[in-house]
């Protein structure tokens, strides 16, 4: 049950960066995790630890987490002679170990690499698939399969065209099955490849980091109108709800909200927070948006309460609560937002993660498991999305393997669940555990 070895290195990611790869061995063999990076990152999120030596990868490097996991952290968890079974132990060693709020001392991808492999080693220790053994961590009795978001159209800073919002997505909470939700899912893609093809060129079909295709375009309702032709062009009006990631960090400029950000500086393009929630509720009055991730600034907390409260949908928060259970308090308090989108590496720990989310639907949120834009092949994040019960998981558009690597591990526990599998379908947002 002891961890014999641990040893880390550095990969790529799917953008070309180097990241953090832990190798963790044990008496029942080898357990490998990957950790992902993100390009829009909210300033709250625990630290990602670079070497920012201009001279190699362009300040990218990862060598001094990979040094602080050899050196110090994997000789303290071989030593201490500690089970894989006790997650929480051992996270909290490393958390101590760090000593900083934000883990900035080893780098949160040093720590949740760890973390990771531990989790995994766990549940082979244990015999049970990892959507099992963090299930049993989590407390539930239960697992249920999520409805993908697939995110088809990126804009950004996941694309080099105009367009401000980020994602737009397209949820197919009308099937029966997560593999019908990947047939729908894809069949929509592809259209929406041809519609996009057919108004704006070949060239328009190529895609962002997350797999969404990137056409040229700046009106976010363009996009809009280009998913809802796609949705009935394959038949599926009934079956596809949309759901959004805004980053409005990323466009917050002394208190007003650019929509043109990504192009010369446009004072006419600027708008007042009220300006962009009556936008929104446009959105969810002409189109079938039903969830809207990130669609204030971090630190724009009354207009994430006031818009809150005048809608009746999803409202994600991502850059405002970064998977940190003191910030999702205080989101709880202000009732800025009504799901967590639960990324791993914002908080760093197979632990915290886990804490969050507990939190967060114990509050009565929604929860939605999410990808990095800069992506690597370890499925993690599928089964934590079914042990925790979640609902919801988005992890990129049908398209680019470090994207579809997710999808695929969750049509294969589906396979292993068989006729026990339920599917979250229109229960997405809250999922109900018998």
């Amino acid at each position: 049950m002891s961890i014999l070895k641990c040893q880390a290195r550095y990969i790529f990611d799917s953008r070309g960066n180097p990241t953090v790869e832990v190798d963790l061995y044990t008496g029942k063999g080898l357990f490998r995790a990957a950790v992902p990076s993100g390009a829009s990152t909210g300033i709250y999120e625990a630290l990602e630890l670079r070497d920012e030596d201009k001279t190699t990868f362009m300040g990218k490097g990862v060598s001094k987490a990979v040094d602080h996991i050899n050196n110090t952290i994997a000789p303290a968890l071989v030593n201490k002679d500690l089970s894989v079974l006790e997650q929480e132990k051992i996270d909290q060693l490393m958390l101590d170990m760090d000593g900083t709020e934000n883990k900035s001392k080893f780098g949160a991808n040093a720590i949740l690499g760890v973390s990771l492999a531990v989790c995994k080693a766990g549940a082979a220790e244990k015999g049970v698939p990892l959507y099992r053994h963090i299930a049993d961590l989590a407390g539930n009795a239960e697992v249920i399969l999520p409805v993908p978001a697939f995110n088809v159209i990126n804009g950004g800073s996941h694309a080099g065209n105009k367009l401000a919002m980020q994602e737009f997505m397209i949820l197919p909470v009308g099937a029966s099955t997560f593999k019908e939700a990947m047939r729908i899912g894809t069949e929509v893609y592809h259209n929406l490849k041809s519609v996009i093809k057919a108004k704006y060129g070949q060239d328009a079909t190529n895609v962002g980091d997350e797999g969404g295709f990137a056409p040229n375009i700046l009106e976010n309702k363009e996009a809009l109108e280009l998913l809802k032709t796609a949705i009935s062009n394959a038949g599926y009006t009934d079956k596809i709800i949309i759901g959004m990631d805004v980053a409005a960090s990323e466009f917050y400029r002394a208190g007003k909200y650019d929509l043109d950000f990504k192009s010369k500086d446009n004072p006419c393009r600027y708008i007042s927070p009220d300006e962009l929630a009556d936008l929104y509720k446009s959105f969810v009055k002409d189109y079938p948006v039903v969830s809207i991730e990130d669609p204030f600034d971090q630190d724009d907390w009354p207009a994430w309460s006031k818009f809150t409260a005048s809608v009746d949908i999803q409202v994600v928060g991502d850059d405002l609560t970064v998977t940190n259970p003191k910030r999702i308090a205080k989101a709880i308090e202000e009732k800025a937002c009504n799901c967590l989108l639960l990324k791993v590496n914002q908080i760093g720990t197979v632990t915290e993660s886990l804490q969050a989310c507990k939190l967060a639907q114990s509050n009565g949120w929604g929860v939605m498991v999410s990808h990095r834009s800069g992506e690597t092949e370890d499925t993690f994040i599928a089964d934590l999305v079914v042990g925790l019960c979640t609902g919801q998981i988005k992890t990129g558009a049908p398209c680019r393997s470090e994207r579809l690597a997710k999808y695929n591990q969750i049509l294969r526990i589906e396979e292993e669940l068989g006729s026990s599998a339920r599917f979250a379908g229109r229960d997405f947002r809250r999922p109900i555990v018998n």
